[in-house]
């Protein structure tokens, strides 16, 4: 058991050493900032984004896309690099803002707001596919794809997008429990659908969505 669990340990050690690769190429051009967001896809709540800057060799065990990630691996992780980050921080546009200036501008918002937050100013911003526009700051950009599972640094991101999402929409549940909030967090299940159907939209639900997916029938995948 010691030698399986040995074995295991160096496996994941080679893993993050991996995901690294981003934060050694730009790490020369000084301080480098992930970027990532949770909640694009859902039917209710907000988006979020997360910002985190890690101290240069930071060893966080199991830092991965929190997609790929059980919900208590989460939870400890959330937690560990609230601990170990030199800066983090979280940007939320509501439900309202999504409808008014479409999904994509309201999560570029929430990026500059986790930015913004930030209480070390980044030099490098390697973020999840997109480049931000209207940033305040002269920051380098470096859009990755799939950069969840490629960066430590968006990783990192991503748990804290993900995370803080998740908890509003527990809170949002005891709100409105008719929906199932706390089940599917806010996204397209046949069960919420039927939800809506029955009791018509909350106030956190996007009209902009709702829509062309209850006319569909269709669900969603967890993304």
């Amino acid at each position: 058991m010691a030698a399986d669990k040995k074995e295991k340990l160096e496996k994941e050690l080679q893993r993050l050493e991996g995901m690294r690769q981003y934060e050694r190429e730009y790490g020369i051009l000084g301080t480098i900032c992930g970027i990532d967001e949770a909640g694009r896809g859902p039917l209710a709540g907000p988006v979020v984004a997360g910002a985190v800057i890690l101290p240069k060799d930071c060893q966080i065990l199991y830092l991965n896309d929190s997609k790929k990630l059980s919900e208590k691996k989460r939870e400890a992780l959330f937690l560990e690099i609230q601990e170990k980050a030199v800066s983090w921080a979280v940007g939320i546009v509501p439900p309202e803002t999504i409808d008014e200036i479409n999904i994509l501008q309201a999560t570029y918002e929430a990026m500059r707001q986790a930015i913004e937050k930030l209480t070390v100013l980044p030099d490098v911003l390697l973020n999840d596919a997109v480049t931000i526009p209207g940033l305040a700051i002269p920051a380098r950009q470096v859009p990755i794809v799939k950069g969840d599972a490629k960066s430590v640094s968006i990783a990192a991101a991503s748990i804290m997008a993900k995370v803080t999402r998740d908890h509003m929409m527990l809170e949002y549940d005891k709100l409105y429990p008719e929906y199932g909030f706390a089940r599917h967090k806010g996204y397209g299940t046949a069960a919420h659908i039927a939800a809506i159907r029955q009791y018509g939209p909350c106030p956190i639900h996007r009209r902009s969505f709702i829509g062309k997916i209850v006319q569909s029938g269709g669900n969603q995948d967890d993304r």
